[in-house]
């Protein structure tokens, strides 16, 4: 499994799940807006999962797999995220107390092969493969909550080569930290470790070999990647 640093600090994490919060920014949702069909905002937060082979650190590079001798896909996306870190078990957790379950944040980045998912979901197949694929959930080093002024006002953004392609704030998150934890603690339970995706801002993009990503959250640091 891998570890986590904590920053300023020799401790580390060995995550153990890995959740995800899908369409949680609106101008991300509107990016699959077509002219036949308005994408639908979420009435609760869509949930999918990870598995900890997808789980890397900072300064890596990212890949596309390869079966068969060929690549598995021909559109890899970017999809910057705030990252919510557990630090103790917890079931049906309230609103109210779910800040005492955040040990602290980091950012990452969902990496997805939009061809392989758009095409699953035409056919009503799951995706599992265009977004749980080794390499594909960098995440940078933890900043312990107390270090953050508040992680619902944190300025976010993605540059690729060093231009700026996402570029928003975690205030607009359409569920918020307590409303996400509740929530997932009472369908899933979470447990010490585990570590949340919170959702990701519009600017999402192709991405090209050898490009270099660069991943920003405000008050907790910056995640490298470079794409082979």
């Amino acid at each position: 499994m891998c570890k986590l640093k904590v920053k300023d600090s020799s401790d580390e994490i060995t995550v153990q799940n890995i959740y995800c919060v899908g369409k949680n920014y609106l101008e991300h949702i509107k990016e699959f807006d077509t002219e036949e069909k308005t994408a639908e905002i979420p009435k609760s937060p869509a949930i999918f999962l990870k598995p900890n082979t997808a789980l890397i650190s900072g300064n890596s590079r990212i890949k596309i797999p390869v079966f068969d001798s060929r690549k598995i896909s021909d559109d890899l996306q970017n999809e910057v995220e705030l990252v919510i870190v557990i630090v103790k078990d917890g079931n049906n957790i309230s609103e109210d107390n779910a800040m005492d379950h955040v040990f602290g944040y980091a950012v990452g980045i969902d990496f997805t092969l939009r061809d392989i998912q758009s095409e699953m979901k035409k056919k009503g197949l799951p995706w599992a493969i265009s977004k749980g694929f080794s390499g594909s959930a960098p995440v940078s080093e933890i900043v312990e909550k107390n270090k953050i002024s508040d992680p619902q006002n944190l300025n976010i953004k993605l540059k690729i080569n060093g231009a700026i392609k996402q570029n928003a704030n975690t205030s607009q998150m359409i569920f918020k930290i307590p409303y996400i934890i509740h929530y997932i603690s009472s369908i899933f339970g979470l447990r010490k470790d585990d570590i949340i995706f919170t959702g990701t801002p519009a600017g999402i993009t192709k991405l090209n070999s050898g490009d270099e990503i660069e991943a920003e959250l405000e008050e907790v640091g910056k995640l490298n990647i470079k794409v082979e």
